[in-house]
């Protein structure tokens, strides 16, 4: 999984994964057919629907209130990462940099890991997330 997925999945949750529907104990040969078409069926009516509206200075607020330590997420990627229990290194950081197209240098300076922060919280509001515009400028 790519470090902004995990990012995402720690703010946004998991997605439940939908039971598969039990197959039948002996589809008939006629029938095979349309249980593998009522099959594909079922599958795609129990896709959840994409997560939109997540207050996520909410959610990371709250993460940052029962933390046990001061984090400054709001404008730290390092600190963002710790935060959601994701490894802040280095190399988890020139990863994530190059995931979101970032083309300096991969040297963890403070001009990456400032763009780092913003295209964070820029790729959060492009899937759903509701993110205040000083988190994302």
């Amino acid at each position: 999984m790519s470090i902004f997925g995990k990012i995402k999945d720690a703010i946004f949750g998991k997605k439940a994964v939908a039971a598969e529907p039990a197959a039948p104990a002996a589809p008939s040969p006629i029938g095979a057919a349309l249980d593998a078409a009522t099959s594909a069926m079922a599958t795609a009516a129990a896709t959840p629907a994409p997560i939109s509206d997540v207050d996520v200075e909410a959610i990371l607020s709250a993460e940052a209130a029962n933390a046990g330590q001061k984090l400054n997420w709001r404008t730290s990627i390092v600190d963002l990462m710790k935060l959601l229990d994701i490894d802040s290194s280095l190399a988890n950081r020139k990863e994530l940099a190059t995931e979101l197209g970032y083309t300096g240098a991969l040297d963890g300076s403070a001009e990456m890991n400032i763009w780092l922060h913003k295209a964070v919280m820029r790729e959060l509001a492009a899937n759903g997330g509701k993110v205040p515009a000083d988190l994302t400028d």
